[in-house]
């Protein structure tokens, strides 16, 4: 019944994945490399879990 009060656990990973994917392009802008892929890392460990999320849903 209060489902909605719940808080969305993709939602959040998604929203701090795009943060990561902007930094990191951000970074490879500026040109450095380091940054954009620890960045980039970092954000395809996050879109691992939000997967993980979404399967576990599905099911």
């Amino acid at each position: 019944m209060f489902a909605f009060l719940k808080s969305n656990p993709v939602k959040k990973l998604r929203k701090i994945y795009d943060q990561k994917s902007t930094e990191a392009m951000f970074a490879q802008r500026k040109g450095d490399i380091r940054s954009y892929s620890q960045l980039t890392a970092e954000a395809e460990e996050l879109w691992q879990q939000i997967l993980a999320f979404e399967t576990k849903t599905k099911r």
